[in-house]
């Protein structure tokens, strides 16, 4: 039986809650083109942002540690999916559009730098008289103008909704201009749930690779009380700690999380009776949440990565040498733009030389980051 759109979208009508946002009632894409017929508009802007270049040099960026570490720790592109696949089990719960919120979980990411958190401060603070740079801004810009798919139309034209979703991602770090999508109103349930999805994966997966790289002793964790409460839940009372048990570790954290927000969202759109997307998006605060007790719980993880995996020797290391790649790579480019390839070259007549270097450097993988770098300072180096 072939389900062609109209069906999609009739079953998304009776399927999702009444704050979900329902493809149908889209306000479309900025270049006017016929949608599918075998797709919602949700759907069709998923499958875009999952054929673009950009998408699939995730593969090669790094999350926390460079390709060179090793192949088992996340990358940015393992991260992606994590958060696509949390993104899509919090909609579901909740009674949200899981095509919408996929296509924002998977595009969250699409303009980090190389290198991580260090190639983004680092562009940044070069930026800092030209704009900055923040990558959630910079994946925005990757599907609106740098993606060039489409003989029509710059980028991916998406629809309104996933647009708005990507431009009000926000992290307690950073959050971006989003005064063309209705800036007095908060983002849309699916896009709330990107943004928890892609904390809840990165805090559980931090933590995975910060024990699988040993940079420090497990047993140094039991200060934190959602450790402690991990070890009671799975019966676990000092054992060797073998890689199974670091897994059953980080699935029952993940589990914790999910259902925490789960269950406090639920409580949240009920107390306030919020019915609609328009109710939804003009409450005083965001709705998909964790409750008070697991919030605490979660900050101090994220403190101790922070003090103990972030700032630890091996990562502060790395960040200083991506930052000088980087650095130099920027201000070689500014100095005599002629070094950059020809379509790059081209794009020099619209915009300032610091843009268009940026974009060329934000795009890079890390493995492509260093081969430019050799190539500009290695006199041994081939160009």
């Amino acid at each position: 039986m072939l389900h062609k759109r109209a069906e999609l979208e009739a079953i998304e009508a009776l399927t999702l809650a009444s704050y979900g946002l329902r493809s149908a009632q889209s306000r479309g894409r900025h270049y006017p083109e016929a949608e599918s017929a075998t797709r919602t508009a949700f759907e069709r802007d998923r499958d875009r942002i999952i054929h673009t270049t950009a998408f699939r040099r995730l593969e090669y960026k790094t999350q926390v540690f460079i390709f060179y570490e090793g192949d088992h720790y996340r990358t940015r592109l393992t991260h992606t999916l994590e958060v696509a696949q949390l993104g899509r089990s919090l909609a579901r719960g909740l009674g949200g559009n899981e095509l919408l919120t996929e296509a924002i979980c998977l595009a969250h990411d699409l303009g980090h730098p190389p290198f991580g958190h260090a190639g983004e401060h680092v562009l940044n603070a070069l930026m800092q008289d030209h704009g900055g740079f923040n990558h959630n801004t910079q994946s925005y810009r990757v599907v609106t103008e740098l993606e060039h798919r489409y003989p029509q139309f710059p980028g991916l034209n998406l629809t309104y909704e996933t647009r708005e979703g990507m431009i009000k991602h926000e992290t307690e770090y950073d959050k971006s201009d989003a005064s063309e999508f209705e800036p007095d109103k908060r983002a849309s349930l699916e896009a709330q749930i990107a943004n928890l999805a892609d904390e809840m994966a990165y805090n559980a997966h931090d933590l995975e690779d910060g024990l699988r790289a040993a940079l420090f002793p497990v047993d140094d964790l039991n200060a934190l009380d959602l450790w402690r409460e991990l070890k009671e839940r799975i019966g676990w009372d000092g054992q060797p700690f073998t890689e199974l048990k670091r897994r059953q570790v980080v699935r029952e954290l993940i589990g914790m999380f999910v259902v925490d927000v789960l269950e406090m969202t639920a409580h949240n759109l009920d107390t306030h009776a919020i019915d609609s997307v328009e109710k939804l998006q003009l409450h005083y605060t965001n709705v998909v949440s964790y409750s008070p007790e697991m919030r605490r719980k979660v900050r101090q993880l994220k403190d101790f990565l922070y003090e103990r995996m972030y700032n630890h020797y091996r990562l502060v290391r790395m960040h200083v040498k991506a930052e000088r790649f980087i650095g130099q790579m920027f201000e070689a480019y500014v100095r005599e733009p002629r070094m950059l390839p020809a379509k790059t070259q081209a794009r020099l007549l619209d915009l300032p030389v610091e843009r268009v270097v940026t974009d060329y450097i934000a795009g890079m993988t890390d493995r492509y980051a260093l081969d430019e770098w050799q190539k500009l300072y290695d006199p041994y180096s081939r160009a």
